[in-house]
C-alpha cells in the first residue's frame, strides 16, 4: 500500500518519462487528475485522459520530450509530506530555478503554481517542485 499517493504519481511520471514511454498509465483519483492537468497546462505533459470503469479508473499521461529526446520533467521534489506539512504565506512565495521551474501550492482557491499564487496573493501548502 502506498502511504503518499502524490509522491507515487510524481515518481511514476518522472520514471516513465526517463524510460522514454509514450504513455504512462497510473491509478486515478480526483487529486491526481488535478495535478496532472496542472502539469499539462504548464507544458510538462502533452495529454492527460481518464480511462476505465467506475471501480478501476486509470490516468493516461503523455510526457513532453525536448528536441534531444530528454524529458522536460527532469527533477521532482516532494516538499510537503504527510509526516511534515509545509505552509508558506503569500508574501514568502519564491520562484523555482529563477522561473525555469514550477512550485505547486494547495490553496483555498485550488491547486496553483507559484506564479499564479503570487498573482492571486494567496498562500498555502507547498506540495512539490518540478524542473
Amino acid at each position: 500500500m502506498v502511504s503518499d499517493p502524490i509522491s507515487n504519481l510524481l515518481i511514476a511520471l518522472k520514471n516513465g518519462a526517463k524510460a522514454g514511454k509514450a504513455t504512462i498509465v497510473l491509478p486515478s483519483s480526483n487529486l491526481k487528475y488535478t495535478i496532472a492537468k496542472l502539469l499539462e497546462r504548464e507544458g510538462y505533459l502533452k495529454n492527460v485522459t481518464k480511462r476505465g470503469k467506475k471501480v478501476k479508473k486509470f490516468l493516461a499521461c503523455d510526457p513532453v520530450y525536448l528536441s534531444n529526446k530528454k524529458p522536460k520533467l527532469q527533477v521532482v521534489k516532494r516538499v510537503s509530506k504527510p509526516s511534515c506539512r509545509i505552509y508558506i504565506k503569500s508574501d514568502k512565495i519564491f520562484s523555482v530555478r529563477n522561473g525555469f521551474g514550477l512550485a505547486v501550492f494547495s490553496t483555498p482557491k485550488g491547486l496553483l503554481t507559484d506564479r499564479e499564487a503570487r498573482k492571486e496573493k494567496v498562500g498555502g501548502e507547498l506540495m512539490f517542485k518540478v524542473w
